[in-house]
């Protein structure tokens, strides 16, 4: 009797819509135009480019305007269609973009760091101009009058920056691993706390100012998600990149977080679960559960006359265990470890297999990705990578 063949379960990946290509150097960002099949790029090849879908299908630059600097980030507001430039030279251009998308028109320049911009935020509601710089310095401007407000110097240079509207609080991720959060007044703020719990350099922040939840992305492949709003201080962890998280975006309609990386993954988050917080690692001088001496023991490895054994700890409960007693290995989704990592063997029989079922699904965007922008509308998102192309691909099939 032949055998059955059992159909494979569709897996409902993003669809590629187009790939932008003519930069000379990295497109160090760019966002999609609302309403426009378009993009607005800025690149390390000094270029501003507005690209609009032609009919031929392709997309070709409406604007093509060269700046005195490479460009290093860039903030759009489409309700005015302000374009904020951050350059090499610490500089910040402020242009005017007109309905046709054809034109843009020079506004106002801030000198606003010593060195490099490395993010910047516009906010319309408090006409401020947020930035971040290589010279470790966190600057608001005013956006009618150019001028100065405040300033605040970083642990280290800064390259994730996020601000609520309503409390007026900023959030700034820096190399060090470390978040910092501030409360900006017109002109001075003020520290209201500081989280860390990377231990790599903060590489991206999102922020979600419904739940008042606060994501970031480190250089150590993970992404952790902050409780800001239930003021509990839980910190639950997403381990699902092979390289350094580079860029994130949320949903909030789908409740979705997206997270894009070094090694090219495009990772969908269901973030409408209840994650349970990693537990911290227990500190013993033995096995908790054989007891074994670890080799650092001197006194019980002499008393019984055994071998040290190296130290583990158990994913699930944190307990420090030998690697006998912590043979297997599971996912725990829940925890946010997409892939198999160590556990004890008496928590390894404890999870179940739904418990295993995935909270994840992983995408490969076939470039080392260094920006995303997500147009829920629509739901497309915009990827930029080290490759100088940027890819426009249709999230519907898993953000929906």
């Amino acid at each position: 009797m032949a055998a059955e063949i059992q159909p494979k379960p569709l897996t409902r990946k993003p669809i590629l819509l187009q790939r932008v290509e003519g930069s000379q150097e990295v497109v160090n960002m760019a966002v999609i135009v609302p309403k426009e099949e378009g993009v607005i790029s800025v690149s390390e090849d000094r270029t501003v480019r507005v690209w609009l879908k032609r009919d031929s299908g392709q997309y070709w630059p409406s604007i093509y305007h060269v700046m005195p600097s490479p460009c290093s980030c860039m903030s759009f507001n489409p309700e005015t269609r302000r374009l904020s430039i951050g350059l090499d030279n610490g500089t910040i251009s402020e242009f005017l973009l007109s309905e046709d998308y054809n034109k843009m028109t020079p506004v106002k320049n801030y000198q606003a760091h010593q060195s490099r911009v490395t993010m910047i935020l516009f906010v319309l509601e408090l006409e401020w101009v947020l930035s971040t710089g290589q010279d470790k310095q966190f600057a608001w401007h005013c956006s009618e009058s150019g001028q100065r407000l405040g300033g605040y110097r970083t642990s280290a240079v800064a390259s994730g920056l996020q601000f609520d509207v309503e409390t007026r609080h900023v959030f700034i991720g820096d190399h060090s691993g470390q978040v910092t959060i501030l409360k900006l007044e017109q002109e001075n703020c003020t520290l209201v706390t500081t989280f860390r719990g990377h231990t790599g350099g903060v590489t991206a922040l999102c922020w979600d100012p419904v739940r008042r939840v606060l994501f970031s992305g480190s250089s150590d492949h993970s992404v952790i998600m902050w409780d800001i709003g239930g003021r509990k201080g839980t910190a639950i962890e997403l381990q699902g990149h092979s390289d350094r998280v580079q860029a994130l975006s949320y949903a909030q309609h789908t409740r979705q977080l997206i997270s894009c990386g070094g090694d090219g993954g495009i990772v969908i988050w269901n973030m409408d679960v209840e994650r349970q917080e990693t537990p911290e690692w227990l500190d013993s001088d033995s096995c908790q559960k054989c007891d074994q001496p670890f080799f650092w023991n001197f006194k019980q490895m002499w008393d019984s006359k055994k071998i040290g054994l190296r130290q583990h700890h158990c994913r699930k409960c944190g307990k420090a265990v030998c690697g006998k007693c912590s043979s297997k290995r599971s996912s725990i989704p829940l925890m946010g470890f997409e892939f198999e990592v160590r556990v004890c063997d008496s928590c390894h029989e404890a999870i179940t297999d739904e418990e295993r079922a995935p909270t994840a699904t992983f995408h490969d965007s076939k470039h080392n990705i260094v920006h995303v922008h997500f147009d829920a509308t629509r739901g497309w998102l915009l990827t930029s990578g080290t490759d100088k192309v940027i890819k426009l691909w249709d999230m519907t099939p898993v953000v929906s």
